[in-house]
């Protein structure tokens, strides 16, 4: 990299990256500035479950009809692993690098402005699609409602995006104790539901499914054993989004404590709540007959003043996740923006600290994606950019334990890379299984992908700004190599 000292001609010799970067001036970083100490680690740790809790409403029951009850209890098992050891490792990195950007300021620092966009991108591509496919299970919940009148899902989608956005654009402090309050309302509905369903378990609800013809195929596995791959997106489901938690760090009270025990502690929470629903909602109301529907837990109570209270409260865990992925991506695409990798207007904050732009236009591209009203399409392209991120991710934790033994780490993965190195082989693992569900969907996501990874080649690797806080924290490392 080379880096343009703004009082010499002449540029800084750097590492072997090929980019450039120069120093903007005190104005630019005012412009884009986030409010900070907004955020405390138990607001941090309902961002977390916020980030996920609609999959636990809705998308995870799909997979009941790639891999039955067996092969997604098997996937999900596996999956709970992976993000277990994955948020470890995140934990210990965002306690060394607490910045905006996240994973994509971890792979900065690890694997170099290139590894670094890779994994934004990836994380973009997942958090602006992931809120259309949840607006297409609102739309579900609401018509399952009668709420209005409404049957055309588009109108919810509108009215869902405008907003919260315009609630995001209030401040994040606003935003983050909404969420929380919602978070809340969403849980209640979960324990609800549970109390409900324990009495209409029935064990023999599980395996409903009648076994077909495939390989290894069986009650349990009615799909047989490729039903296992093939569940493995829906698994992710149920905790797609937790590695968001990071992006708070700017607006976080003390991140390098916080941050950690946020995301590990709704880790904690999301465990319980998923292994909850997978088996009482099956139990309850049989795989065949939730293995498609949009609001899985009301139709497993069936008719009841229950079921009528969890549907109204389903609709709000579906809106938790619609509102703090919003937060979630508008952080990531912020972060990108003002280090100069994605057009630099995308990073200008409002009178609030809000990121205008970074809100507002994957905003527009996720509510016109949401007007397929393909829900499950939607989230296998999100599963795919949230797998490819993890794999990067990962790659990240082991490259920094490797090279950088001695970065002060306030919090350490219990493990180490043999921690993250399980987790890297499941991510990649399921960025497959996205193929094996919907190739034509994981295409679409790889050509999105390489687009970006196009236009960073061909323009913003020059145009990189110098003193934004994950370029820093990179020119950081570099300097501290050289000194050794």
């Amino acid at each position: 990299m080379s880096v343009k000292d703004p009082q010499s001609p002449h540029p800084k010799s750097g590492s072997h990256d090929s980019t450039q970067a120069h120093v903007e001036g005190g104005d630019y970083l005012a412009k884009r500035t986030l409010k900070k100490g907004t955020a405390g680690w138990v607001l941090l740790a309902g961002l977390g479950v916020s980030y996920v809790i609609s999959g636990d409403y809705s998308g995870w029951n799909l997979g009941l009809a790639e891999g039955g009850f067996g092969g997604l209890l098997i996937a999900a098992i596996l999956i709970a692993a992976m993000y277990l050891a994955m948020v470890l490792g995140m934990a210990e990195m965002s306690s060394a690098l607490p910045a905006a950007g996240g994973g994509y300021t971890f792979a900065r620092r690890a694997l170099g402005p290139w590894g670094g966009f890779a994994t934004g991108t990836a994380i973009l591509i997942e958090y602006a699609i992931a809120p259309a496919a949840i607006a297409t299970f609102i739309g579900a919940y609401v018509e399952s409602l009668g709420l209005f009148g409404i049957t055309d899902g588009w109108w919810v989608y509108l009215f869902v995006y405008a907003l919260f956005i315009g609630i995001h654009l209030s401040g994040a402090g606003e935003a983050l104790k909404i969420m929380f309050v919602i978070t809340g309302i969403a849980l209640v509905g979960l324990i609800v539901f549970a109390v409900a369903a324990i009495g209409q378990f029935d064990a023999s609800n599980l395996t409903d499914i009648a076994p077909t013809d495939a390989a290894g195929a069986s009650g349990f596995l009615p799909f047989g054993y490729l039903g296992i791959w093939a569940a493995v997106p829906f698994a992710i489901w149920f905790f797609l989004a937790i590695e968001g938690v990071p992006l708070a760090a700017e607006e976080a009270k003390d991140p390098t404590k916080n941050v950690p025990r946020g995301i590990i502690a709704a880790m904690g929470v999301l465990l319980v709540t998923g292994a909850v629903v997978l088996f009482l909602v099956t139990g309850a109301g049989g795989a065949d007959a939730v293995k498609e529907s949009g609001n899985p837990l009301v139709e497993a109570l069936g008719d009841g003043t229950a079921s009528k209270i969890v549907n109204y409260i389903g609709l709000a865990g579906l809106v938790a996740s619609f509102f703090s992925i919003m937060y979630a991506y508008s952080r990531q695409l912020f972060a990108l923006s003002r280090a100069g990798y994605l057009p630099k207007t995308l990073s200008i904050t409002n009178s609030r600290k809000a990121p205008t732009l970074a809100l507002i236009v994957p905003g527009v591209i996720g509510f016109l994606l949401s007007l397929t009203g393909q829900g499950g399409m939607l989230l296998n392209m999100a599963v795919f950019g949230a797998a490819l991120s993890y794999v990067l991710m990962m790659v990240s934790h082991i490259v920094l334990r490797r090279r950088e033994p001695n970065m002060d780490r306030p919090y350490r993965t219990p493990g180490g890379i043999a921690t993250t190195g399980f987790a890297l082989v499941v991510a990649a693992l399921a960025v497959v299984a996205t193929f094996v569900v919907d190739s034509t969907a994981a295409l679409w996501c790889l050509a999105v992908f390489v687009a970006f990874m196009a236009y960073f080649g061909i323009y913003s690797r020059h145009h990189l700004v110098a003193n934004s806080p994950d370029e820093e924290f990179a020119a950081l490392a570099e300097a501290e190599a050289e000194l050794e």
